[in-house]
């Protein structure tokens, strides 16, 4: 159980990553990624989890310290609650390419996509 906060926390808007440094050790995090693995009842559900669709293009508006143990993330389709302890972005940390496979075969399995639905007025 790491509870280590981050040396530096850094926000590229250009890659649409947020970087954490530990030490030597450096981790960029996708915005999609922080977003379909946020710690919120929402998406953690209440004992089943609920698969996020149509994140690839999700930005990250505001990222808040909260007191010495986590970071609040508002992003721009609204979802603002759930805090990521610096234990949790430990875990993200260090199973990201684990947690991205299991992500990207549940949306395989639902049929769903990483894409946005498409809404507007066709002919």
């Amino acid at each position: 159980m790491n509870t280590t906060p981050p040396n530096a926390i850094k926000l590229h808007t250009e890659s649409n990553t947020l970087e954490l440094v530990y030490g030597p050790r450096r981790f960029e995090l996708s915005y999609e990624f922080l977003r379909v693995n946020s710690p919120s009842a929402e998406v953690k559900g209440h004992g089943k989890p609920v698969l996020q669709t149509g994140k690839k293009h999700v930005k990250i508006r505001k990222v808040e310290t909260i007191g010495n143990y986590a970071l609040k993330i508002s992003y721009d389709d609204g979802h603002d609650t759930g805090l990521y302890s610096w234990q949790y972005l430990n875990e993200l940390c260090e199973n990201q390419e684990a947690l991205w496979q299991d992500y990207l075969n549940q949306l395989e399995e639902a049929g769903a996509s990483r894409e946005p639905a498409m809404i507007g007025k066709w002919g």
